[in-house]
């Protein structure tokens, strides 16, 4: 890519994020069908996630799982963004995302490397990231906006690379990045030719000088991403039962920041809370030769007109019911003789 000055930024979008997870389209019956795939190789995707048309409660919520690609991959919806964890109880994904870079060569020419994901549905977790900005020549900003706009940042200075100490950074929390340089690393090349910034799962990063000389490409490291249901509250979310997500024996809170809510099981009570605590025995173990009944907690069968029995398949099935009083006896008597 061409030059740049030493006062010209580059923008990196790490993450595209809006403050609510909004929901476009009327919510999947909550009941999760047999044949739904609940896992991609070792990530669980429970419901409201899902791997697959059908198993998700909206698109907000489709994980892709690539398996062109060995091992396979869990992808956020259609992007390069792996996720790793899928965390119901907290409403939180955690990913794996690229680390955005701002490197220079001699004559003063950079290239970059950046990552875009234009969801709009989950916010970057203010309370469980660090923006972590890396470099001897760096200055990164964080701007978005909340109401009102803001934007603050990171200084990263030093002149040999004896100045730092393995182990040793510091950041601040938020949304969107830019990066700029001073000198255009100039200074600092032979030891320092990039800048890094990425926001990061707090804990999940640790300096390292020989990072100095990283050129970011393929870099990749854990973020945490909140979500939730829709974005109305949890009174206004219970007046739809069709599309209000919370099932039986279970409590809607609502998140500290931000729209939506969240569900979760009640005291003394434990599984999925988006989906019915009945099992759909006719779905699932199909035990009727005819016609079978779902009930909460069980389920029964039916014969039809006409026929008796248990309508089970490992029961006495349905027979024909014989009426005895249509069937007439005719004796023929023949003389001998």
């Amino acid at each position: 890519m061409g030059s740049t000055s030493s006062g010209r930024f580059l923008k990196i979008i790490v993450l595209v994020i809006i403050l609510t997870a909004t929901t476009t389209a009327t919510m999947e019956a909550a009941q999760v069908k047999a044949r739904c795939q609940s896992q991609c190789r070792n990530l669980s995707v429970p419901y409201p996630f899902g791997t697959e048309d059908g198993c998700f409660m909206d698109t907000q919520f489709f994980i892709k799982c690539d398996e062109s690609v060995e091992p396979p991959k869990a992808l956020l919806q259609n992007s390069t963004i792996d996720v790793l964890h899928i965390d119901l109880d907290a409403g939180e994904l955690r990913i794996l995302n690229w680390v955005g870079s701002d490197c220079y060569n001699s004559s003063g020419s950079s290239f970059r490397f950046s990552t875009w994901l234009r969801s709009g549905l989950y916010n970057i977790s203010s309370t469980k990231n660090k923006l972590t900005v890396i470099g001897c020549d760096t200055y990164a900003f964080i701007t978005g906006s909340i109401g009102q706009d803001y934007a603050t940042g990171c200084l990263s200075l030093c002149d040999e690379i004896s100045d730092v100490i393995n182990g040793s950074c510091s950041g601040v929390r938020d949304y969107e990045i830019s990066l700029a340089s001073y000198y255009n690393h100039a200074r600092v090349l032979s030891f320092n030719p990039c800048s890094h910034a990425f926001v990061v799962e707090e804990g999940e990063y640790e300096f390292s000088a020989s990072h100095l000389n990283n050129s970011g490409e393929d870099w990749k490291l854990p973020m945490i991403l909140d979500w939730t249901i829709g974005d109305q509250s949890c009174s206004e979310a219970r007046k739809d039962p069709e599309t209000y997500a919370c099932k039986e024996n279970t409590i809607c809170r609502e998140p500290e920041n931000g729209n939506g809510y969240l569900c979760k099981c009640g005291d003394g009570f434990q599984g999925n809370p988006y989906l019915s605590n009945d099992i759909d025995e006719c779905e699932t173990l199909r035990p009727c030769s005819s016609t079978c009944h779902n009930t909460f907690g069980g389920f029964y069968c039916s014969c039809p007109k006409g026929y008796k029995g248990d309508g089970r398949r490992d029961g006495s099935g349905c027979s024909p019911i014989v009426n005895h009083h249509n069937w007439k006896l005719h004796i023929t008597q023949t003389a001998i003789g």
